[in-house]
This record gives structure tokens, sequence and C-alpha cells, in this order.
């Protein structure tokens, strides 16, 4: 979370009803993190330079952010404003860090759903609005570029309730833009009238007012009494029945902003008048009160070279305090670790704090038992905090140390990467003997591999990613084996004759005994057994295990002297692959069952493209107007690259899901790109 600390003071810890976490949600490129700034300016936290007075930057935490140009990890900034401490989390816009969005949407009570005036509507903000719908969050809606756009602020606003599916009423302006020349000089308060910046005559925005007033008091029977009999509402009513609404999502709050930092105080006072505070959460969890006993949740985890481990931590309940032991409940458990200081983060910076009441969220650093989404307590028997979803890892990449001295550190550091990024998933297979991490994209990895350098101080190089297959016996074949080895003393002797069969698809392994006479004696045959299963598990052709077959033992010779268990062993190695070699051994692929959920629009692209990956369509779906979910069996060799392709086809709109399903056999044009190398590249 931090790269280092600093001395900068920070305001004591302030009451729970004080308090607004406001997650901002928006695509790469809308600029959620020059609003993040510009409201840090406003609130006079940052200099014009957006640095503080220690020198450190609000944002860009890593150097791959300054070479990717984008943001890749949550960041948070504390701002005090009118009283109020407003938590800004500021998560990545890229479809590939959405575990960090999931992380901010659980440490908030509210959003800030950021669109560009430039383009409100794309296809990746409609599924970002989706997550973020279904995730139950309220929030406001904030039109940025406004000095950029080519469509009104009322017309982007209608634009966005008929892209959203929003019902009547539920999108409404609270701060009304004034223009001049068609740039934003300052904004009308519809509730107060308060004007803001440089407005030398106010329009006329009755109308406007009216029909907030309306939609604020239609959903509050009390104030719709008092509307219809005429009363007029005083602000403090108005004010709260906007924030019951945006509770409830019924009612979703818009205003403008511009890169130059305009609406960044009308944006502030809307967050610390009518957001809701901790006690007003509708998420999980138990009530803020700051004297329940502890409940905190730990939202993120970063790595740092002086500090160590870091955890960002959400508080629900109870309070936090420097130099206690508490219980990191997980998945395996409790246990016992000591909080010995506590921080409150800032951009890269963390500044030291006496407590953390119910609501905050604040860093604790040095307690090294944590993973992400577990629970500190006071007790071990308390109700942990239940998980939040994250996106799915599709993306195979394999790697390999670059040298000696970078495999010694390998283990550890992917081992410390995994814990501190819960998207990431690490494989290491037995049978290909690959280490692939698993990420969500290609910019996901690209940042993993930099971390794994910078962080970690390992480099590693990049190798295609082989799938495991297997083989099996195309038709029935028989094999003799035969080990005489005698040149005095002790030698070796074993004689076996073996019969194979394939089976069907799934069946395993069978091994069955027809000899007579004994001419395998009792105590040899579960030699024999064992090297057969020791043969099969190499295979006899790619080097890739042979399933499916039969095996049966039909004669063989033994020695009074010169057989024994090993020399048995060899023997049926030897008759499995001469039987190999009187019958067609087929490459088995594993095949996975897909399911694609995108829109209409996209949906012939996508059957071309999974026709040519040799994928069988089992049908399509309609679960909801203009979505198609489709449902396919594809070779899991094909689908290496499919998270990257699918993404470029339906312009970051899609998702799907994997899962193996069986082994078929491989066709054998495909199979001979294998036959040399045992592997599927």
């Amino acid at each position: 979370m931090a790269d280092r600390s600093s001395s900068r003071s920070q305001p004591a810890a302030p009451d729970t009803e004080q308090i607004r976490n406001v997650v901002l949600v928006g695509c790469s490129g809308v600029g959620k993190t020059t609003l993040s700034e510009s409201l840090a300016l406003a609130a006079g936290a940052v200099t014009k330079a957006g640095r503080v007075a220690d020198g450190t930057t609000v944002s860009d935490f890593e150097d791959v952010e300054h070479q990717q140009q984008r943001s890749v990890q949550l960041s948070v900034l504390p701002l005090d404003w009118n009283g109020v401490r407003i938590n800004v989390l500021d998560p990545p816009g890229h479809p590939d860090f959405d575990a960090e969005l999931r992380a901010g949407i659980r440490a908030a009570d509210a959003g800030v759903f950021v669109v560009s005036a430039t383009d409100p509507v794309t296809a990746p903000t409609r599924a970002l609005w989706r997550e973020a719908s279904e995730a139950g969050v309220p929030r406001a809606i904030v039109v940025s570029k406004l000095d950029q756009a080519r469509e009104s602020f009322d017309d982007i606003l209608t634009l966005c309730h008929d892209a959203f599916g929003l019902g009547p009423d539920t999108l409404r302006a609270v701060y009304q833009p004034v223009l001049a020349d068609g740039v934003p000089v300052g904004s009308v308060d519809l509730l107060t009238g308060r004007t803001y910046g440089d407005v030398e005559s106010a329009p006329d925005t009755a109308a406007a007012r009216e029909s907030l007033v309306e939609a604020i008091s239609g959903l509050d029977d009390s104030l719709m009494e008092r509307y219809l009999g005429g009363e007029e509402l005083d602000t403090d009513a108005l004010f709260a029945g906007l924030r019951h609404e945006i509770v409830d999502c019924t009612l979703h709050p818009a205003l403008a902003v511009t890169d130059s930092g305009f609406g960044s105080t009308e944006l502030l006072d809307l967050i610390a008048g009518s957001f809701p505070d901790p006690t007003h959460r509708v998420g999980p969890g138990p009530a803020a009160d700051p004297d329940a006993p502890l409940t905190a949740q730990v939202i993120r985890i970063t790595g740092d070279a002086y500090v160590g481990r870091i955890n960002l931590v959400r508080v629900f309940a109870g309070t936090l305090r420097p130099d206690t032991h508490l219980q990191v409940i997980g998945a395996d458990g409790a246990t016992e670790d000591r909080l010995t200081t506590l921080s409150g983060p800032f951009g890269k910076a963390t500044h030291p704090i006496p407590e953390a009441k119910a609501g905050d969220v604040v860093c604790v650093p040095k307690v090294a038992s944590t993973r992400i989404g577990d629970t500190l307590a006071d007790d071990a028997s308390a109700d942990p905090m239940p998980p939040w979803p994250l996106p799915a890892a599709l993306l195979p990449i394999g790697v390999e140390a670059h040298s000696k001295a970078d495999d010694d550190k390998l283990s550890q550091a992917l081992a410390r990467l995994v814990v501190e990024d819960p998207a990431l998933r690490l494989e290491q297979n037995p049978q290909t003997h690959q280490i692939v991490l698993w990420c969500t994209g290609e910019a996901h990895a690209e940042v993993t591999l930099d971390r794994l350098r910078t962080r970690h101080g390992v480099h590693v190089d990049t190798v295609p990613y082989r799938v495991a297959l297997r083989e099996t016996f195309g038709g029935s074949a028989s094999g003799h084996g035969r080990l005489v080895k005698q040149s005095g003393g002790h030698g070796q002797y074993a004689i076996c004759d073996l019969e194979v069969e394939p089976l069907p698809a799934g069946s395993g392994f069978e091994f069955a005994v027809k000899i007579v006479g004994g001419s395998v004696p009792k105590n040899f045959i579960p030699s024999v057994e064992k090297g057969v299963r020791t043969q099969l598990s190499s295979g006899v052709a790619t080097g890739n295990p042979l399933v499916d077959v039969r095996v049966t033992l039909v004669d063989g010779k033994a020695h009074s002297v010169d057989s024994s268990d090993a020399a048995f062993q060899t023997a049926a190695a030897l008759a499995i692959k001469d039987a190999a070699g009187h019958t067609e051994i087929r490459l088995l692929e594993p095949v996975a069952a897909v399911r694609v959920t995108l829109p209409d629009d996209y949906l012939g692209a996508v059957l071309g493209d999974l026709s040519a990956r040799r994928g069988h369509v089992l049908g399509t779906e309609t679960p909801e107007p203009g979505t198609a979910l489709l449902r396919a069996e594809v070779p899991e060799i094909e689908l290496a690259r499919y998270p990257v392709d699918l993404r470029s086809l339906t312009h970051g709109t899609a998702e799907f899901a994997r899962a193996h399903l069986r082994y078929d056999v491989m066709p054998t044009a495909v199979a001979a790109k294998h036959t040399g190398n045992g592997h599927a590249d």
C-alpha cells in the first residue's frame, strides 16, 4: 500500500458518523485519478503540483504505472472537508485489475461512477455499471471532461439513463453546470440555490429544482405529504431524503467535472452532505459501532522493501489500536498476531495514527499472517467477514527462472506474489513440470512480471504454455517383454507376454491376469503390474501418460535364481512398448466446457472465432434482452489466448468461464505437431 512513511501529521480519528468511504468507479481514460487529485487539491490536502508537504505524490504507486500510463492498484486519499473525513478509494479502471475494484467496493459505503462526456456510454462503461449495480453499491454519476463534450450535460444524462436501464426519476442532476462559450464556469446547487465558481448571472433553475424535489419526495411518504400540501421543504429535510434514496439506490445524483478542477468542490459538498456514513452501510458486516468488539477486514496487501507487509484494512466495528494482540481469522482458522503500529494511508505515503474507529480505512504494517479477505478480531470465535467475488484468472503465462540465482529465489517470490494479489493463480503442473501464472489479462501479466523483478529481485523468462496431453491405444495389440542377462553370479531373468486393449474414454487403467500353469509365480504378478503402471505414466510415444487401457498378463517365464521384482518390472515395461509398436497410438487432448456471456452485437464474431478454434457450439440462450449466453466445448489447447482475443472481439464486454470436461482424441493433423516434443505448446 505504501512505499514509505511520512512525518506529515494526521488529524485525530474521526467519529464514525463523520466518515465517508467513497470508491471511484469508471473505465480507463475517464479521468478517475485526475478527479481524485482535483478533490485533494480542492480539500487543501495537496499543492497544485499534486504533492503533500513532505514531497510525496498523491498517486502513481509503481514504475510500471508510468510504463503502462494507467493505475494498477487501489489507492486511498483521506480528505477532510467541512468536518467530515472522506476516504477516496481510487481503483484501476482497466478490466485486468477488476480485483482491485471489487476490493474498493468492499471497503466503500458508496461510489462515484465516472463517465466521460466525450463517450459516455461505451460497452465497457455499461459492463462496469452492471457490475457496480450487482454489488449493490449506492452511487452518484459524475460526468468528466464536460469542457470537451459534444453533447449538453442534460443530453449526456439522458444517454446514461437509457444505457444503464434506469427507471424514471432515478438519475437527477443536483448541480446544474453554467457554461460560457461552451466552457463550464460554475454551477448552481439545485437544492440550496448556492452558486459555485464564476457565475455572473445564475440561470433559471426553478423547473430543474422542482423535478429534483419531486424525485426526492416521491419515495418518502412524509416528505411527499408535506410537498403535496404546498409546504416549502427545508434543505435539511431534502438532504436527509436525498441520502435515504442514495442508500437505497433509488436515486443517483449527477454533476459534472473537468480536468481543470471544475466541479470538485461541488462533489466534496455532495459526498459530505448526502452520502451515507458507515452507520448506513447496506453491505455485509456488523453495525458500525466503535465500542463494539473489533471486526475489520484485510482489503489488500502490498510488500515494501523497508516496512515489509502492509495490510490495507477496513474497520467495520470496534476500534483498532496499536500495541495490541488480535486474531487473524481466515479460511484455515484463527491465528494470533500482534499489531505494533497503525498508519493512515495517503497515496504513496503512510502516517502514524493513534487509532482507527469503526468505518475508517487504515494501514496495518508488519502483521505477517494475513491474507486478503481475512478478518481481524479480538476473539478467535468472532464471525468472519464473508469474502467478495474475485475475477477468474484465465490467461496462462509459462515462466522459467532466468538464472540459477533466480531459481533459488523463485518459489518464495511467487508465494509472496500470490498473497499480495488474490487474482493471480499459481500452478506447478506435475506432468509438464511447468510453472504457470494464471492472470486476468495481458496487462495483469505484465504487472505481475514487473513486480516479480522489481519487488522481489527475480528475473524470469516467459515460455509457451503447455497443455497436459494423454496417450491411448487405437486398437488391441500384444507385446512381448524379455529381460535375460546372465554374466556370472545372480543375473536378471523375466519374460512377460501382455495383451493391451483400449477402453472407453475416462475408464482409466485396468490390470487382469490370465496365465495358466504358474508360468509367472504369484509373488511376481504385482511386479508386473507395477512395471506396467510405471511405463503407462511416462507413455510410449510422446512422453504423455497412457490411459484408458486394459492390460492382461497372459504368459511369461521366471528363473528360480535370477528372477526378481525389478526384472519383472522391466520386462513388463518392455512388453508395453512392444505392444505399442503393433497398433496406432492416439493422442488425447483435454476439452473444456465454455460459457460466454456477451452482447448480441458480437455473437456472430464470437461464433466464428470458436469455430476456428475447433469448438463445438452446443447452443445459445437469451438470459436478458440484448444479451446472449453461448455454451460450447473447446479443446483447451485452443483457449490459451482466448481471454485476450475475446476481449478484443467484444471490446471488453464479454465474460467467459471454463471447466475441464473430458479428454478427446486429437485430430491427426493437429497431433502431428505434438508428437515430437511430448507436450502441446
